[in-house]
């Protein structure tokens, strides 16, 4: 998959397609099926199909006071994507130009000179422009004007629930990863780089490798979670079982939230080396212990009950398919 940042420089082989466009924040199921049509109308007019994104989130600049609320940074939105049959992603820079941009001028000047769009994919909650101005009638209206058809997908449901980031972070926030898992449609992760920590959970006899957290990234529930943890390993992601703890370490008066992680069995040094972690169950909150002797016990049930959860095969990896 390819990735242009400025429309301007679109090559001509990526005109002239269908174009889904969203935040995709999280890829879920709704998100999925937008692809899915796109992919569909790309064969169709026989172009290139192009997810239109931007970075950053519109959010994060209109809404600056809110707490990290990212579901997928923009490595892992690619990673998905890709995985969907999207030929290209492109991802505008979100900036004052850009929200003045009145509705008509987005689509004249992103969807029909930026990128030849002959097929243009949105939701059926779609607005866009400046001040949320325009909707999907406009959106059609104009693309009878411009000559590129539009569709509009209904809302996506699973379990009666629809499929909403807005849902999705809920159900991270209060713990709830299946759940969660179900509307994504594959596990919620967190990636980062492996870094060193101060080597206490070596000492306790319990290895942890520690991912940086993004400033812009969701923070689900605090305490101690199953998980898998991917590598990349012979052209591939290899998935380890394990344990995690996302919290304060309050036994230890940590400062700031940190994310350890302990492979079952697994000795490699990976200091250094990308790591995704994919959250399958929350198994108890954070709290404090009263010395080492006890928060050692507490982490080897931990371990017990996650090998338990992992083993399960409603939680099998390929269950919610992670790429």
């Amino acid at each position: 998959m390819r990735i242009i940042r400025h429309i301007c420089k679109t090559p001509e082989e990526l005109r002239g397609g269908a174009v889904a466009v969203g935040n995709f924040d999280g890829i879920h199921r709704g998100h999925q099926a937008l692809i899915g049509h796109c992919r569909a109308m790309a064969d169709t007019v026989k172009g290139p199909a192009l997810a239109l994104t931007f970075e950053p989130h519109p959010r994060s600049i209109f809404q600056i006071d809110a707490p990290p609320f990212r579901l997928t940074p923009f490595r892992s939105k690619g990673r998905l994507l890709a995985k969907l049959g999207v030929d290209c992603l492109v991802s505008l820079r979100f900036d004052k130009k850009v929200s003045h941009l009145s509705p008509e001028d987005f689509i004249q000047e992103i969807l029909v000179r930026g990128l030849g769009a002959r097929h243009v994919i949105v939701g059926y909650d779609f607005v866009f422009g400046h001040r949320r101005a325009g909707d999907v009638e406009l959106l059609r209206e104009q693309g009878a004007r411009h000559d590129f058809a539009v569709s509009v997908l209904d809302p996506v449901t699973h379990d009666d629930d629809v499929c909403s980031s807005t849902i999705i972070r809920v159900d991270l926030e209060t713990g709830r990863c299946r759940r969660a898992a179900e509307l994504l449609g594959h596990w919620w992760e967190i990636e980062g780089r492996v870094r060193g920590g101060d080597r206490r959970g070596r000492q306790l006899g319990f290895p942890t490798a520690n991912l940086h957290l993004r400033d812009s990234a969701l923070r689900p529930a605090l305490g101690v979670y199953a998980i898998r943890f991917g590598l990349k390993e012979a052209g591939g992601t290899r998935w380890y079982p394990g344990v995690a703890n996302l919290g304060h370490r309050p036994t230890f008066d940590g400062k700031g939230i940190v994310l350890e992680t302990h492979l079952f069995d697994f000795s490699s040094d990976i200091y250094g080396r990308h790591g995704r972690v994919a959250f399958v169950e929350h198994l108890r909150p954070e709290q404090k212990f009263d010395g080492i002797d006890a928060i050692k016990a507490q982490i080897a049930l931990d371990c017990d009950q996650a090998r338990q959860i992992l083993a399960d095969p409603v939680n099998a990896r390929e269950r919610f398919e992670t790429g």
